[in-house]
């Protein structure tokens, strides 16, 4: 994820050949250069019908990349923050035959947590030329099949630290093999053989560290550590799944465009991505580590609940999480409840 990020490319391969995968956000001009002779770009389903162009029932679109495409030219095409070029200038074969090569170019760039759009190229001299210069492939196949693998974080240190919620709580720390960091909170001390009050909480920076009027997270937050300080024990899983799951700066991309007047759901799909793109396997693999095997879940949101039932974590009971509502979140929180299902009332 560090080479995306960094315009680094990427070698991917299936059994009809070999690719250079690029993320669109970070690629540089002499790359771009030296690859649109017969590079694609491609998008989401999602972000090819903002664009008002036909995915033909594809989860994902490629586009003929012209010559003499400019760069902005093609991060307007992924970016809603830019002024898009005119329908008639934007390439029409983006029902193109697409396979898992293109899937899995789309998976690694959302990883990255960067924007949903790749610039994908076979031609057979530049292939070669990256297997000269040391590039190793990643089949297609395993890149997706990394992302349907049970988690399996690993435990890294812990150590107590008293906290304005409880004075005896105990900070974990655990490291995913792709290297995102995730951390449990641990209140008291839980009994393993009774059913221990958790809340799954995504990482979300404007909420639980700014104050963000924009969610209820930092309510949530706050309010479930008080909780299980009532209770007397309990764990809080802090997962890095910032903006459901896209990173925090598409977060602050989708920020802008419910300014201009789309919600939460309308603001994801314009810029490429589900509604949710989160994974909270993560949540019930830490949850094993740490001995839980039922739990009474603090959420308001009945997907976490399916998510741990499907992973082997018994729901007993679901405790409502209901703070935080006011005039600046109210729309977003009926939007939650509208579209999304969590239980508000």
């Amino acid at each position: 994820m560090t080479d995306l990020r960094l315009g680094l490319p990427v070698l991917l391969s299936e059994a009809a050949g070999a690719a250079i995968v690029l993320p669109l956000e970070t690629v540089q001009p002499d790359r771009l250069a030296a690859l649109q002779v017969s590079a694609l770009l491609v998008l989401t389903a999602r972000r090819a019908e903002a664009l008002r162009l036909p995915a033909k029932g594809f989860d994902v679109a490629a586009l003929p990349v012209p010559a003499d495409a400019r760069l902005d030219w093609l991060l307007a095409l992924a970016d809603p923050s830019r002024t898009p070029p005119p329908s008639a200038a934007i390439p029409q074969a983006a029902t193109q035959k697409t396979g898992n090569l293109h899937r899995a170019a789309i998976r690694l760039v959302k990883a990255a947590e960067l924007l949903p759009a790749a610039l994908v190229t076979s031609d057979a001299a530049m292939v070669s030329a990256a297997l000269r210069s040391g590039l190793q492939p990643l089949a297609a196949d395993e890149a997706l099949s990394q992302t349907i693998l049970p988690r399996d974080p690993r435990p890294v240190s812990n150590a107590r630290v008293p906290m304005l919620a409880s004075p005896n709580g105990r900070l974990h720390v655990f490291r995913d093999p792709g290297g995102a960091e995730h951390y449990a909170v641990e209140i008291g001390q839980p009994d393993r053989a009774t059913p221990v009050l958790v809340r799954l909480h995504s990482a979300c920076f404007t909420g639980d560290v700014l104050g963000s009027l924009k969610c209820d997270c930092g309510p949530q937050l706050r309010a479930a550590l008080a909780a299980m300080e009532d209770h007397g024990s309990g764990v809080l899983l802090y997962l890095n799944q910032e903006g459901r799951g896209i990173g925090l700066a598409n977060k602050m991309r989708a920020y802008s465009l419910q300014d201009q007047g789309l919600d939460t759901v309308e603001a994801n799909h314009r810029l490429g991505f589900e509604d949710d793109e989160r994974d909270f396997r993560t949540g019930a693999a830490l949850l094993r580590r740490m001995g839980i095997s039922r739990v009474r879940l603090m959420t308001n949101n009945p997907a976490k609940i399916a998510w741990l039932d499907r992973d082997g974590i018994e729901v007993v009971e679901r405790v409502p999480l209901r703070v935080g509502r006011g005039p600046e979140n109210s729309a977003y929180l009926d939007t939650k409840a509208r579209k999304s299902g969590h239980l508000l009332a």
